[in-house]
């Protein structure tokens, strides 16, 4: 069974932020973290599951989160199980950020 992936308004505003940060730096480093962000996705497209789950407030076993490597830190991307078909990205952070956005 192949999950739908879909973003939030909010997670693509991280998207944004976070290669616009990358873009002041070095235009080849923020393609090569956008390919990384967006390959770790597709996991989630067969196994959102196998992500760890989120340490929230109301123990909800359905939001995780996905770790996303990349140089010597990387991301996470906060994501929910909606049904047997979706998959929503909610969030998506720096690993060094304090927290989501």
């Amino acid at each position: 069974m192949n999950y739908h992936i879909r973003f939030t308004v909010e997670a693509e505003d991280d998207l944004l932020r976070l290669f616009d940060f990358l873009l002041e730096q070095d235009v080849a480093v923020a393609e090569r973290a956008e390919a990384a962000i967006y390959k770790a996705v597709e996991l989630l497209e067969i196994f959102p599951f196998s992500c760890r789950k989120a340490d929230d407030e109301w123990s909800n076993h359905l939001l995780r989160e996905l770790l996303i490597p990349f140089s010597s830190s990387g991301y996470v991307a906060l994501f929910e199980i909606e049904n047997e078909q979706t998959v929503t990205i909610i969030s998506v952070r720096h690993q060094r950020e304090d927290d989501y956005h």
